[in-house]
C-alpha cells in the first residue's frame, strides 16, 4: 500500500497504535460496563466491515503498526473473520507489526484457530472472577465454563493469553491469590485494572466498588516479593515481577497520568469517531469524510487534522463526563 508521511502529534509523539471498536454489541452485560437492557446503534450508523478495512488501512498507511480490535465483544460481529482476513494482508506485507484483540472469551472455541492462522499472536481476555456463580452475577448473561473452554482453545491454537481483571472491592478481593496462582499454573500473563469510580451506572453504583491498586499491590506483597520492572509499552500498564513465581503482573490505574508522555495511541469507535485521548471528550468524525468519497484523500486529511488536537495528557472530570458504558474496559484495552 502507499505509505504517507507518518502521523506525529503536536508533542512529537508518533501515532503507531490504533484501537478499533468493531461493534457496540456484546453477549454479556457486565454490571460496571452496560445496563442490562441496552439500546444498540442502528446498523446504518455503524461502519461496515469494508469501511472498517478502508479506515484501518488508511491509518496503517500513515504509520500505525499495532491494531487492537475491541467492542463490545468483537467476535459477535457478523462476518468479523473477513475483517481479520483483510487486516492480515498488512501483516504479510510488513506494514502492520501486530494484530490483536480484546475479548470476553465467549467465542474463542469457535474462532481461535482462525485467528491464529490469520497472524494473531496474542489476545487479552477480560475475566474478573474464577467463581462460576459470581461470574454469572457480574456478567448477567455470561457462563464461566464457556469462557474457560475458550481460553483453553486459544492456548491450543498457539495464542498467548493475557488475563485482564478489573479490581472490584467486595467482589473479587478474596480471589486475588487464586487468580494469580491460576495464571501461574496456566502460564497466562495478568493485568489488574482499577475500576473507575464514576458514581451510578444504570442500576449499579461504582463508588463503593473502588479498590485502589496500591492496596491490591500491598496485599500481593504480603505473599510475594515484588520487583518493579522498567518495561514501558507506551501504554498505561506498569509492571512488577513476582520473584517467587517469575510472573509479570501489570497494573493499570486510569486516573493517573503515568503514561501520557509516551502515549502513541488513538481510539476509533464503531461509528467512525476518533478519540485522540481516552481521558478527553474531544473527538473527530471520520465517517463523514470516509463516506463522502471513494478516494481516501478526504479521510487522510481528516485523520491528520484530528491528530493535531491530541492533548499532552488526559483529564478525567467526572462532573462533566457523560459515561455511556465500557470506559473501564476501554482503559483495559489500552494495556499491552
Amino acid at each position: 500500500m502507499t505509505a504517507f508521511a507518518p502521523l506525529i502529534d503536536p508533542f512529537a509523539r508518533p501515532i503507531q497504535y490504533l484501537r478499533v471498536s468493531v461493534t457496540d454489541r456484546c453477549d454479556f452485560r457486565c454490571t460496571y460496563c452496560m445496563s442490562e437492557h441496552m439500546t444498540f446503534l442502528p446498523k446504518k450508523e455503524l461502519l461496515s466491515l469494508e469501511e472498517l478495512d478502508r479506515m484501518c488501512s488508511a491509518f496503517i498507511g500513515l504509520g500505525v503498526e499495532k491494531l487492537r480490535i475491541t467492542g463490545g465483544e468483537p467476535l459477535v460481529r457478523k462476518g468479523i473473520m473477513t475483517f481479520f482476513e483483510a487486516m492480515s494482508r498488512h501483516l504479510e506485507s510488513g506494514a502492520l507489526r501486530e494484530l490483536t484483540l480484546t475479548t470476553n472469551g465467549s467465542q474463542l472455541v469457535k474462532y481461535s484457530n482462525d485467528l491464529a492462522s490469520l497472524g494473531v499472536k496474542r489476545i487479552n481476555v477480560s475475566l474478573d472472577t474464577l467463581d462460576e456463580a459470581k461470574f454469572a452475577e457480574i456478567t448477567r448473561w455470561g457462563r464461566l465454563p464457556q469462557v474457560l473452554r475458550g481460553i483453553d482453545a486459544a492456548k491450543e491454537a498457539g495464542l498467548r493469553v493475557k488475563i485482564n481483571v478489573v479490581a472490584i472491592k467486595g467482589f473479587n478481593e478474596d480471589e486475588l491469590f487464586n487468580i494469580v496462582d491460576w495464571c501461574a499454573r496456566e502460564d497466562h500473563d495478568l493485568t489488574f485494572i482499577e475500576v473507575m469510580p464514576m458514581g451510578e451506572m444504570g442500576e449499579e453504583t461504582r463508588l463503593d466498588q473502588y479498590w485502589p491498586l496500591k492496596d491490591l499491590r500491598a496485599t500481593l506483597a504480603e505473599r510475594f516479593t515484588l520487583t518493579e520492572l522498567s518495561e514501558n509499552t507506551g501504554g498505561p500498564a506498569r509492571y512488577v515481577r513476582l520473584e517467587e513465581t517469575g510472573q509479570k503482573i501489570g497494573f493499570i490505574t486510569p486516573l493517573t497520568h503515568n503514561f501520557c508522555e509516551s502515549c502513541n495511541r488513538v481510539r476509533l469507535t464503531c461509528t467512525g469517531e476518533l478519540f485522540m485521548c481516552l481521558g478527553q471528550e474531544d473527538n473527530a468524525d471520520l465517517r463523514a469524510p470516509l463516506r463522502a468519497s471513494e478516494s481516501d484523500d478526504l479521510l487522510i486529511a481528516a485523520i491528520r487534522e484530528a491528530i493535531t488536537h491530541k492533548p499532552k495528557g488526559h483529564d478525567f472530570d467526572y462532573s462533566r463526563q457523560k459515561v455511556k458504558g465500557q470506559m473501564t474496559r476501554h482503559m483495559s484495552h489500552t494495556g499491552g
